[in-house]
């Protein structure tokens, strides 16, 4: 709370505050902030025609002088009639960026204000003084340290808080500096870090002096309605900087009437009325326009305890995202849908998928199967890749869907029955078997095979067992003898314990720290590391084949073996995966990972070998003396399988999978169907099957089905050691 003294001293701050912008001239009446105005119409060549500028990207570094909104249904060169102020933006994923230069877009030719668009990572905070207007877009990122500002805006907001509480800068220094603040951010990562970069920022500006155009608005991602929530903020924004040209250039959305496809002055004064915002008087002189600030909280030094976080008017962002009827709504959005289609998803219903991969089309063509083929004897051409749930509760760092998937921390959308889903996968994936029907290569027995998916991979995109009827689609996947390899990310210890019998259960086991957790995997969970542990542990009463698969992240967890050795008495694996992070690019901008963050394939099988050793030594055994399976006589794991091609590896328990010094890591996949439906308790070494000599750890195919045939793509990669052979993972 803050302390009596303070709450006395303020009010007499703000009448000094008051009394000097008076005498400075900052004061034309009640709330008189003015902008210059040019009211002057453009001729239609002055920017190229409206033809020509009005189609630049919304995305583009200068958009064009007359660029519409995408929910614009009349255009015209109109020209600005505010002028003089910037839109600031700071984006990790570029969802900022769009917004920034979607504001710039409408506000010019919508409403006749135009301000200039700067990324923060290029502007000098010390400049700030000299804006007249300043909008800020700012999204909240979730790294090691906590919910921070995009890196790109780090420098900037760091100088904003200093400043805000250096009394050398005081609470006048940005008397003159008009602002307002919009927020991405994503509620599931809880109140304290929802949008708190934009929060900080907001207040800090306040302090500093500055006066609020209006109050902050918290875009929440995980509601689906953050463009309603950001066209809503502009609308009103739009009516604050210039209400006399509000709307001119008409509208879909609530707010000034059109008349004629254009929005009067009359009816812009009437919206302004009716929102309790500010309008001009219709005598005033045209070469000015105002703006009323007080209604908005002053200065903003209530926000000293965050009392004025929220949005215009006094709705919080619960009720502008959330459903009023209360009715829970689709986890896909029309937005995201497009986003994932054009990724090659095909969307189930409202919050499922199914995408063919490119092993399957590999195999059917007779060019190799992935690594489960090598490791577990699956058919590549036959598997579906898919998920029940879109959702996730972590965004990792290494993720190659480029984080389009929604999050959360549990299930609040519209749910489609098991049932529903599993008839529409299967009938999507042969769909897409049917349009490789033609290629070249294709083996017409495989694509007959292909057409009868006989394996399931959970591990598409999302978290599974978010899924409340998980048990139930397993279930109507096994009964059409389809087989299942589960991935779940170690954040839901509950729902893994009631998991039915899978045919192979993976926890995705990114860090061996919670240090290293947070900052891979970057969890919505404040209680992270307890739920990691806890899925963890709860894979040792599964009477089912159970793995650990770690992902290596050179330079982040890739040193960590011995950490990694500490965390297999917790669920004690039948096997451990070990692959090295695949790059996808910096189409995301969610993690700053190159190249040099993907491991070699001989670094990964040093780092297998490393914590196989780590295991033995924590456990006291004889690290010398005769091998089996590849590590000493006494090591728990051996060194059991690798695919060269997709730089991933296999460990073993020794017991029972290292018979008479073979290695039995694939499945009998008829005799788990069997057994799975016998409703009788089995274990998995009752489905364990031999290993073929190609895939063994060692073997000179080094995983590569003999049986295929191997083509290998010419690539050019520039400032890559041509000289170096042993190969970077391209996927799985």
């Amino acid at each position: 709370r803050r302390p009596e003294s303070m709450a006395s001293v303020l009010p007499k701050l703000r009448a000094l505050r008051d009394s000097l912008r008076t005498k400075l001239g900052l004061h034309g009446g009640p709330s008189t902030a003015t902008v210059a105005v040019e009211p002057t119409r453009k001729p239609p060549d002055a920017c190229g025609g409206a033809e020509s500028c009005c189609r630049a990207d919304d995305d583009a570094g200068d958009p064009g002088c007359c660029r519409a909104d995408d929910d614009r249904d009349d255009a015209g060169c109109v020209a600005p009639t505010v002028t003089g102020g910037r839109i600031l933006f700071g984006s990790q994923t570029g969802t900022a960026r769009r917004l920034a230069h979607k504001l710039a877009n409408s506000l010019r030719t919508r409403h006749r204000v135009d301000l200039q668009v700067t990324d923060l990572a290029d502007y000098d905070p010390e400049d700030l003084v000299k804006e007249k207007v300043a909008l800020v877009v700012l999204s909240t990122y979730e790294s090691a340290d906590g919910a921070a500002p995009p890196d790109a805006a780090r420098w900037f907001c760091k100088w904003a808080s200093e400043s805000s509480r250096d009394e050398r800068f005081g609470m006048l220094y940005l008397m003159r500096v008009k602002f307002a603040v919009f927020g991405c951010g994503n509620r599931e990562y809880g109140a304290e870090r929802f949008n708190a970069a934009a929060r900080a920022l907001d207040a800090d500006l306040a302090r500093l002096g500055g006066e609020r155009v209006l109050r902050r608005c918290d875009g929440d991602e995980s509601s689906g309605k953050m463009e309603e929530q950001f066209h809503d903020w502009v609308d009103k924004l739009a009516v604050r900087l210039n209400p006399e040209g509000a709307n001119k250039g008409g509208t879909k959305r609530g707010g000034a009437k059109k008349v004629d496809g254009r929005a009067s002055a009359a009816a812009a004064k009437a919206y302004a009325a009716k929102e309790n915002l500010a309008a001009v008087d219709a005598d005033a002189d045209k070469k000015e326009t105002f703006y009323d600030t007080d209604d908005e909280e002053g200065s903003g030094d209530d926000d000293y305890e965050g009392a004025s976080a929220g949005s215009e008017d006094g709705m919080d962002m619960e009720d502008m995202g959330g459903d009023k009827s209360g009715e829970k709504r689709e986890m896909v959005t029309p937005q995201l849908r497009a986003a994932l289609t054009k990724q090659g998803y095909k969307i189930l219903g409202s919050h499922s998928g199914v995408k063919l991969c490119r092993w399957t089309k590999a195999q059917l063509r007779g060019r190799g199967g992935c690594y489960k083929h090598s490791f577990y004897g699956i058919e590549s051409h036959r598997c579906m890749e898919a998920t029940p749930s879109l959702a996730c509760a972590n965004k990792c760092v290494f993720c190659w869907r480029h984080h389009t998937n929604p999050v959360g921390r549990e299930w609040r959308w519209q749910m489609d029955d098991a049932e529903t889903i599993v008839e529409k996968a299967v009938s999507e994936h042969r769909g897409m078997i049917k349009q490789m029907k033609g290629v070249p290569g294709v083996i017409p027995e495989r694509f007959e095979e292909g057409m009868d998916p006989r394996h399931c991979a959970l591990s598409l995109v999302g978290e599974p067992i978010m899924y409340p009827e998980i048990d139930k689609f397993v279930g109507l996947l096994h009964a059409k003898r389809i087989s299942t390899f589960l991935v779940t990310n170690a954040q839901f210890p509950d729902a893994i314990k009631n998991l039915p019998a899978i045919t192979q259960l993976y926890v995705s086991v990114d860090a061996a720290t919670p240090e290293t957790l947070k900052a891979i995997d970057r969890p919505l969970f404040g209680d992270y590391w307890d739920r990691f542990v806890g899925s963890l542990t709860a894979l040792r009463d599964k009477n089912q084949r159970t793995v650990y698969r770690l992902t290596l992240v050179k330079g982040m967890n890739a040193e960590d073996a011995a950490e990694y050795a500490k965390l297999i008495d917790l669920g004690k694996p039948d096997f451990i995966e070990i692959k090295g992070m695949t790059y996808c690019g910096t189409t995301s901008g969610a993690s700053n990972l190159t190249m040099e963050n993907v491991p070699y394939h001989e670094e990964v099988k040093k780092f297998g070998e490393d914590l196989c050793m780590a295991r033995l030594k924590q456990q006291g055994g004889d690290t010398g003396g005769e091998l089996t399976g590849g590590t000493p006589k006494e090591a728990e794991y051996g060194l059991a399988c690798e695919h060269a091609h997709s730089c991933c590896i296999l460990l073993g328990r020794k017991d029972p999978y290292l018979v008479d010094g073979e290695w039995y890591t694939w499945i009998d996949y008829e005799k788990f169907q069997d057994l799975s439906a016998s409703g009788e308790q089995f274990r998995s070494e009752d489905y364990m099957l031999p290993t073929p000599h190609w895939s063994v750890w060692g073997a000179e195919e080094g995983g590569f089905d003999p049986g295929e045939t191997r083509v290998r793509k010419v690539r050019n990669h520039p400032g890559k050691d041509s000289a170096q052979s042993s190969p970077r993972p391209t996927g799985d």
